[in-house]
């Protein structure tokens, strides 16, 4: 035996009551469970510690932070084990190199502008072949990015995909899927993927669901027009035959407080008649994006350039000011903006880090800052309601995502707080969740979407993703104030039996590896 754990309080991903035990680990798996008489090469006692399937976020933006930081602690210390990456639409595979160029400069609010990555990489396998090269902290898993296929094949033009075109993305998706993706993600407010209409949008999902992925949405609206949007994926999904996962759960702004109910009633209905439904969310009201993600559709066509040039024109510009702040921007979830709710979060230019922490008081200082900075800059969008976070994760399909932006001066603090905020102030501290139903809403239920029959559960034979917390000490460090703190009461996280964290501080391991659904020889 490689190691024994001793006396944990195993909440082993199902839901189900908890108990006391030895696991054994061997090989980079679970090897046994119960009363361990023999020793191991490496004992831990873990009298007072739960031990948990490490934790999936469903909803990552570590596509290049995998890349860039070998230590990546803003996930390996929470207890994070594997992220879905490729979200919204919109990442770095399948690409050429026009598109390459536009999605980089489009998501630097995101990810950075990669300057100090080498995209030697073109398509979904190569992308994940080199996580593999590089040596990742955790593992990763990838959605193809439906924003970036449409970029690939139409460009960034608001208008129907030609039949040919179609056909082209068709054949994008079915590659990114045959090289390993689990499924599609789409992000309906930002361009260019917003232009697809929904028949678009179900003939490539037809495509995940003979894959056996499924369909991932950032769908049209979270505020105004927020059921009708949710209702809109549901209904794609059951044409297309495909499973939905529904991308940051949320119903934001004024018009949707105290309404979670309405959306969780929508959800049993097609739950109750067959549908393959599930859903994340992170634990905090407000939400996180870039800055330029809140303009107008029509202000996104022809990409980044294009934006920046009607941003420079002052007729153009007041169009789009008109559009946030009278009629209610897409980009916007069809909300008029309250520019008291947005605080800037980071700007890719160093030189513009005054505005950080900040709420935009006007129009005029948001282009401005958009022109300079580029459209790098994030925000935060204090727009949400804890009755309805609240409500969303006591679902019987949800799961946990981050959605946790790592680039900025001050990150929204779900980047490296949310799986501990979910064990601390929601099981402990609120009593929202127990902590067996929480562990299996951050383990057991993530790897069954992800179809993994090997993860999520401490079971025999299971990979020896683990992580060992104390239920009564566990807490994100994480504030609006201090968003990069790491968390208390998480000491150990093991990836294939390998020690990622140890009494609370980062290893030098590297044990992270791309995790594809289907069979693929890399190159």
């Amino acid at each position: 035996m490689d190691l024994v754990i001793r006396g944990a309080r195993v909440v082993d991903g199902t839901g189900g009551p908890s108990y006391t035990a030895d696991v054994g680990v061997h090989e980079g798996r679970i090897a046994e469970i119960g009363r361990i008489r023999s020793g191991g090469r490496h004992t831990v006692d873990a009298h007072g510690l739960a031990l948990a399937p490490g934790f999936v976020d469903m909803h990552a933006h570590s596509d290049l932070a995998l890349l860039r930081d070998p230590d990546h602690s803003a996930k390996a210390a929470q207890g994070v084990t594997l992220e879905v990456l490729g979200q919204d639409g919109l990442s770095y595979a399948p690409v050429d190199d026009r598109t390459l160029v536009q999605v980089r400069a489009a998501i630097t609010g995101w990810n950075g502008a990669g300057e100090d990555i080498e995209f030697g990489w073109r398509d979904v396998g190569g992308y994940l072949d080199r996580l593999d090269r590089t040596g990742i902290a955790v593992n990763a898993a990838y959605l193809v990015p439906q924003g970036t296929v449409r970029a690939y094949a139409i460009g960034w033009d608001d208008r129907p995909a030609t039949p040919a075109e179609l056909d082209r993305m068709r054949t994008l998706v079915a590659e990114g899927l045959a090289q390993g993706a689990v499924g599609l993600s789409s992000g309906l407010t930002y361009t260019p993927g917003m232009y697809a209409s929904g028949a678009e949008l179900t003939e490539l999902c037809r495509v995940v669901a003979a894959y056996g992925g499924y369909y991932c949405p950032h769908h049209r609206s979270y505020g105004r027009g927020a059921l009708d949007a949710y209702a809109e994926m549901v209904e794609l999904s059951r044409e297309a035959g495909c499973a939905l996962h529904l991308a940051h759960a949320t119903m934001n702004f004024a018009e949707n407080e105290g309404r979670a109910g309405a959306l969780l009633a929508l959800l049993d209905d097609a739950l109750a008649a067959g549908a393959d439904i599930t859903l994340d969310s992170y634990p905090y009201t407000p939400g996180c994006t870039t800055l330029v993600a809140l303009l107008p559709s029509w202000a996104g066509e022809g990409g980044p350039q294009a934006v920046l040039a009607r941003l420079r024109d002052d007729a153009e510009a007041e169009r789009i000011r008109y559009a946030l702040e009278v009629t209610g921007a897409d980009g916007c979830h069809g909300v008029p903006v309250d520019w008291a709710t947005i605080e800037i979060s980071g700007t890719a230019d160093p030189a513009l880090g005054a505005y950080v922490g900040t709420r935009l008081q006007d129009w005029d200082t948001a282009r401005r800052l958009l022109v300079e900075d580029r459209l790098g800059p994030t925000v935060l969008q204090h727009v949400g309601h804890e009755e309805n976070v609240r409500a969303i994760m006591r679902h019987r399909v949800h799961t946990g995502g981050s959605d946790g932006i790592l680039q900025g001066a001050k990150p929204h603090p779900r980047a490296y707080g949310t799986f501990p905020h979910y064990l601390g102030r929601y099981v402990r501290e609120l009593g929202v969740l127990s902590l067996e139903e929480c562990v299996a809403h951050l383990s057991g239920r993530p790897a069954a979407r992800l179809r993994l029959p090997d993860r999520g559960l401490v079971r025999t034979g299971r990979r020896a993703d683990l992580v060992l917390f104390d239920p009564d000490a566990v807490a994100a460090g994480s504030t609006y104030e201090n968003p990069r703190a790491l968390p208390a009461g998480i000491p150990h996280v093991l990836i294939g039996g390998r020690f990622v964290m140890r009494d609370g501080k980062r290893t030098d391991a590297l044990a992270g590896r791309s995790v594809r659904r289907t069979p693929y020889r890399g190159r």
